[in-house]
């Protein structure tokens, strides 16, 4: 039985490696192609920025050492995406515990919906940084400021989703609970939160993309260590080799949180539902 087991093992291992490697291809032949494609017009003088080669020479200490800490603001590139981070998550996880819960009530009722759907669709409108001034009025300090734009950017689509998820319930359901006289908690847990995940965690990827890029644009205003600020130090100070490879960083960890939402999702949406 070992034996088979291992021969199976060396069996799967080439075929393993195999479909990986083909899976590899298409994006590395892409990202080389970018690559000759900026060279070239770098080179040319066609495109009025440094070429990758150049911009690896100039950002290689960022690079190699993206921890130093000279103290203030003068941080490396993942501590100021740290610090990003930190707000990012704070802001999300309140804007998604009051979009979720605004969503089921909004979607329960036929009378609440009729009459704040209107609202939350004229807010969801609002570009991230027009919030901005407002939040730093009444808050009078940058970071909760930062935090609030990021709430207030994130929960549109948590909680339209969520709402749309609960109206989306078969009326058939309701119809069974309530010959089973399911209690309110019976009710949610059996079937309003089965039906209605999906819903929600494709508002809670709209929404942390959404957070992200909210972030990153007002920490340029508001000042401080975070990714954004950095961004804008660096366009204050030519460094323009660093604000191409922050992109690179800004891109990279947005493609991490959709991924991490969409993995916690496959753990958590029933599976009859994926």
């Amino acid at each position: 039985m070992t034996a088979q087991l291992s021969r199976t093992r060396r069996f799967d291992a080439p075929k393993l490696a195999a479909g990986l490697f083909k899976r590899l291809i298409p994006p590395v032949l892409a990202i080389a192609v970018f690559l000759m494609v900026w060279q070239g017009l770098s080179a040319s003088g066609i495109l009025k920025l440094p070429s990758p080669t150049q911009t690896i020479q100039d950002t290689w200490e960022l690079i190699i050492d993206p921890f130093y800490d000279n103290g203030g603001t003068d941080k490396g590139l993942l501590l100021q995406i740290f610090a990003s981070l930190k707000r990012v998550a704070l802001g999300f996880v309140l804007a998604a515990i009051v979009g979720v819960s605004l969503g089921i009530i909004t979607g329960m009722s036929k009378f609440v919906y009729q009459a704040v759907d209107p609202i939350f669709q004229v807010l969801r409108t609002v570009p991230p940084l027009a919030w901005l001034p407002i939040s730093l009025a009444a808050f009078q300090q940058a970071q909760p400021s930062a935090i609030f734009v990021i709430f207030i950017t994130a929960i549109w689509p948590i909680i339209i989703n969520t709402c749309e998820g609960v109206r989306q319930i078969p009326q058939d359901y309701n119809n069974v609970a309530r010959v089973l006289k399911l209690s309110r908690p019976e009710y949610f847990t059996n079937i309003l939160f089965p039906a209605t995940v999906p819903y929600i965690f494709t508002g809670l990827r709209i929404g942390v993309g959404l957070s992200w890029l909210a972030i990153v644009a007002a920490e340029m205003l508001i000042g401080g260590v975070g990714i954004g600020f950095f961004i804008w130090d660096a366009w204050n100070n030519s460094r323009i080799s660093d604000i191409i490879i922050a992109l690179l960083y800004i891109g990279v960890v947005g493609l991490l949180l959709d991924r991490l939402v969409g993995y916690i999702a496959t753990l958590v949406v029933p599976t009859e539902q994926k």
